[in-house]
């Protein structure tokens, strides 16, 4: 441990001592301090249901935060068993004290149906009280209503106005939005050098979707000279953050030898990491590599897993791919019925390839 490092931790035992003190007294904010060192192990053990029992005596004391940090307790089950009728039901109380993050969030319960009816007119209620309040979160959570016409009438240009506010609270999501928006002309003539200004002060934020999306650009040279080893450079940064769309673009670099030497083994590794975290693409690029012997054994059954898994998330490849698997009894019991199940619900997503070998085994 650096020195720096041992004298953060003695304050943090300074400041749980000195919290402790207050706390004891009914003092919420260190009641709500102690909480939060609680939830994030700051000087003390992680342990969510001590932070809890911090949250809770602070909350009972009508500290809008601690409702708020209760409520997300309750919401995600941390500390507590998870119910939403009681996530709603704090949210509430401190969004009417108008504390701007649970005004957002009880908008969020509303939008979602979670605790409450799903009612997105309250929803924009209660985002619109909060964005009042210059929640950046709120600001873009209007702009996705709008953008996707949820309780309201779709209008992109009113949704880049939410955006634009809150990318003035410098907020890298809404700067990603914007960066999409000039990407694919939603509300705004296509500009792939504004889209490409967007992506880039989000992506120096640390935003992994911007980081991603500044990838693809140069990957495939919109509006720049194409250049995989910036690409290469963004996809990193964003994988390594955890971001499966960004992990598996990075394997399929690996893949292909775009800007590196191709490398099965590093692709295997990226796209078993968003396959492990449900990304229907990864999944069934993982499944090709067992079906082909692509830098591991050939392994059918592996294979028919992995298309499995994507297939049904909606993945019209994986879809098609184990139709192909049944269609010839690789990987798993020949069976012609379910082949044309999995090969016509890829058919109606348009795949062609699905809808040729339809006509096949029809017309033979």
């Amino acid at each position: 441990m650096n020195d720096n490092a041992i004298g953060l931790d003695q304050d943090q035992k300074r400041a749980i001592k000195w919290y402790l003190l207050a706390a004891d007294q009914e003092h919420p904010i260190a009641q709500n301090n102690l909480g939060v060192m609680y939830e994030f192990g700051e000087g003390v053990a992680l342990n969510h249901g001590i932070a809890v029992k911090w949250y809770r005596l602070a909350a009972n004391n009508d500290y809008p935060v601690s409702q708020f940090n209760l409520g997300l307790a309750y919401e995600a089950g941390s500390g507590v068993e998870k119910d939403y009728n009681e996530a709603v039901k704090l949210f509430r109380l401190a969004a009417d004290q108008k504390y701007s993050l649970a005004q957002n969030a009880l908008g969020v319960m509303y939008e979602e149906g979670k605790g409450v009816t799903q009612d997105y007119a309250e929803a924009l209620r209660w985002y619109h009280l909060a964005a009042e309040g210059e929640e950046a979160l709120a600001q873009i959570n209007v702009g996705n209503l709008y953008e996707n016409g949820f309780g309201v009438k779709q209008d992109y240009v009113e949704a880049l106005r939410w955006y634009r506010l809150a990318s003035d609270q410098e907020s890298a999501l809404a700067r990603t939005h914007i960066g999409s928006y000039y990407q694919n002309g939603f509300g705004v003539e296509q500009d792939y050098t504004e889209a490409q200004k967007w992506y880039l002060l989000a992506a120096k934020q640390g935003n992994g979707t911007a980081q991603n999306n500044m990838a693809g650009i140069y990957e495939h040279g919109l509006g720049v000279k194409q250049d995989y080893d910036k690409a290469l450079k963004w996809y990193r940064l964003a994988a390594e953050q955890d971001l499966p769309v960004a992990q598996t673009n990075l394997g399929v670099m690996y893949q292909n030898g775009y800007g590196v030497d191709q490398d099965y083994v590093e692709a295997h590794k990226w796209y078993l990491d968003a396959s492990q975290r449900g990304y229907a693409d990864a999944q069934t690029n993982l499944g090709v590599m067992y079906e082909f012997g692509f830098g591991v054994t050939v392994d059918h059954k592996q294979a028919s897993n992995w298309f499995l898994k994507a297939a049904e998330q909606g993945s019209s490849k994986a879809q098609t791919n184990l139709g192909s698997m049944y269609q010839f009894g690789n990987g798993v019991v020949k069976d012609i019925s379910k082949a044309l199940n999995w090969y016509s619900l890829a058919a109606k997503q348009g795949n062609k390839i699905a809808q040729r070998n339809l006509g096949l085994i029809h017309h033979h």
